[in-house]
C-alpha cells in the first residue's frame, strides 16, 4: 500500500495528522505501507529571518494582543498533547519553507523521507528551529542521515526546485485546498487531521480493495482541522 501525504513543515495540523495516521497504522500490524511525503507550501511568499515568533505574527496579522494570540493557538496545543506532541508556539519561527522542501526531495531519494519529515516537524513546532536558515536545514538533514556536503550543494543551487513545483502542481490538480492531505493507494483521499478512526476506516477499505481500479472517494468528516494559505482554522477561528 502507498500513502502520499501533502504537507508543510510549519503546519501544526500536518504534524497532528501524521501522528493520527501512525496511530491508525498500529491497527494493522504486519501490513506493508509505503509512506511518501510530498511538498506543499502554505505561504510561498513567506519571508525569512523576520525575527518574530508565531504569536507575534498572529498578533500583528489579526490585530490582537499577545495574550489573544496565545489563546488562538491553545486548541492546537491541546490537540497535539492528545497524540503525544509538545507544541511550543512561543518559539515557533514563521519562515519560508521552499528550501526545506527541496532538501526533502533529496531525503526521499535517499530513503529517509519519513525521518526527515518527523525531524523537521519537531524542529519547527517543538524545538523552535528556523528552517528558512540554510545552516539549520543542513544540521537537521545531517541528523537523519544525509551528507552535509550534498545538502549544502543542494542549498547553494536550485536542485529539486522543479520537483517541489511539480508536486505542488499535482496537489492543485487533484483538488488539494489545505494540508495535511492524504491519498491512500490513489483511491481514497483524507483531508485534514481527521480523527484516528477515519484513518482506520480508510486503511481497512484500501487493504480490502487494493486490486480494484483507483478512484477517489473522500472519507473526510467535518472534524478534520487543516491549514490553508489563509491560516489554520480551529473552531471557526483562523490561526496562522
Amino acid at each position: 500500500m502507498k500513502i502520499e501525504i501533502w504537507s508543510d513543515f510549519v503546519c501544526p495540523f500536518c504534524y497532528i495528522g501524521k501522528r493520527r495516521l501512525e496511530e491508525a497504522l498500529e491497527h494493522f500490524p504486519g501490513k506493508q505501507v509505503d509512506i511518501v511525503y510530498k511538498s506543499f507550501e502554505l505561504d510561498p511568499n513567506a519571508e525569512r529571518n523576520t525575527g518574530r515568533n508565531m504569536h507575534e505574527k498572529l498578533a500583528a496579522k489579526y490585530g490582537r494582543s499577545m495574550e489573544e494570540a496565545r489563546e488562538m493557538t491553545q486548541n492546537m496545543t491541546e490537540q497535539a498533547k492528545m497524540v503525544g506532541l509538545d507544541f511550543r508556539f512561543d518559539s515557533v519561527v514563521p519562515t519560508n519553507t521552499f528550501d526545506a522542501h527541496r532538501v526533502s526531495q533529496l531525503a526521499n531519494e535517499k530513503g529517509v523521507g519519513k525521518a526527515f519529515a518527523e525531524r523537521f516537524f519537531k524542529g519547527v513546532l517543538t524545538d523552535g528551529k528556523d528552517i528558512g536558515d540554510h545552516e539549520t536545514i543542513t544540521t537537521l538533514a545531517v541528523e537523519v542521515g544525509l551528507d552535509r556536503d550534498v545538502v549544502a550543494s543542494v542549498l547553494e543551487g536550485a536542485d529539486y526546485s522543479e520537483a517541489v513545483r511539480r508536486e505542488e502542481a499535482e496537489a492543485q490538480q487533484i483538488g488539494v485546498q489545505g494540508v495535511p492531505f492524504f491519498v491512500i493507494n490513489r483511491k481514497y483521499a483524507v483531508s485534514g487531521a481527521q480523527p484516528t478512526e477515519v484513518f482506520v476506516q480508510g486503511l481497512e477499505k484500501a487493504f480490502a480493495e487494493e486490486e480494484q481500479t483507483p478512484a477517489f472517494e473522500d472519507l473526510s468528516s467535518e472534524n478534520g482541522a487543516a491549514c490553508t494559505e489563509d491560516g489554520c482554522e480551529v473552531s471557526g477561528e483562523e490561526n496562522k
